[in-house]
């Protein structure tokens, strides 16, 4: 089995962008060497903020290729590969643990609301199935079931290479108990940017971020301070960009943080249905943030 990895840090979520209706992909490796660049700690394609809902599986298997090649090693690799479909899921897994992704993010299975023994047997499964460590994607708002502390604990038990949970609960004391419980080893990560400095605070190493597409420097600079003992700054720094986290939600991610990143010129402001360009309401109400950065 390969070395687990350290999670510890900034992984940002990374966009897919289009252009005409296809995969940008120039834009795309520009997005990534600014990841590099700005000393994130790594990135995951093809999770939610990469719209993997929508990207065919070829399409989800290209943009893990690019991703792996241009990382080169510099910075990890965790490529989203949940399904709703164990077997999909297993597919998908295996097939980025040949393209070369350090690690694999699974979102909880969707839509079929399996049982507390279903996600375990599914999670098993898929760890079974490879050798590279598992980040376990824990969005009870995406999804509409959510990972049970013993299903947790079982899991972290049973299966060595699920490592970590992206944990998209916002609920501090949620942390608290799987870091008490959880064996020394396992990594917890905040799901969500404006939980970042609470999580940490709990027991948490790092974040998967939204914001860190657009703001790379200052989320590696918010976990640093935290990291360096300097509370002060970093609560000052994490106040400061508040706004920001919370309005990259005023509409369903990625559309918020895609337009910021759009407005800047960093991508196309592409994307795919059913998902649409944010409202003219949000739209100015989302630029005026901007302006505060």
């Amino acid at each position: 089995m390969k070395k687990h990895p350290s999670f510890s840090g900034v992984h940002t979520a990374l966009v897919t962008p289009f252009k005409n209706g296809n995969i940008d992909e120039a834009a795309l490796i520009k997005l990534i060497e600014v990841q590099v660049d700005s000393h994130v700690s790594g990135i995951v394609p093809i999770g939610s903020t990469g719209e993997s809902a929508t990207l065919s599986h070829d399409e989800q298997l290209h943009v893990i290729d690019i991703a792996v090649k241009t990382a080169d090693k510099r910075i990890l690799v965790t490529a989203g590969t949940g399904s709703n479909s164990t077997a999909k899921a297993i597919e998908t897994t295996q097939a980025a643990e040949r393209l070369g992704a350090d690690a694999a993010m699974l979102v909880l299975p969707y839509y079929n609301k399996p049982s507390p023994e279903g996600i375990y047997e599914h999670f098993r499964a898929v760890a079974n199935s490879v050798q590279i460590p598992i980040v376990i994607y824990d969005a009870p708002g995406r999804c509409g079931i959510e990972l049970t502390v013993p299903i947790a604990l079982r899991l972290a038990h049973d299966c060595p290479n699920i490592i970590a949970i992206k944990d998209c609960n916002a609920s501090v004391e949620h942390i608290e108990k799987l870091h008490s419980l959880l064996p020394a080893h396992f990594q917890l990560l905040s799901g969500d940017d404006i939980w970042t400095l609470p999580f940490l605070n709990a027991g948490a190493v790092g974040v998967i971020s939204v914001a860190s597409n657009l703001i790379p420097l200052e989320i590696v600079k918010l976990v640093s301070l935290f990291q360096a003992g300097e509370l002060a700054q970093a609560e000052e720094l994490h106040e400061r960009l508040s706004r920001l986290f919370k309005h990259l939600f005023i509409e369903t991610n990625p559309v918020p943080i895609k337009t910021a990143m759009a407005l800047r010129g960093l991508i196309q402001e592409e994307f795919r249905l059913p998902l649409v360009k944010l409202t003219q309401e949000h739209r100015e109400i989302f630029s005026q943030t901007l302006g505060t950065l």
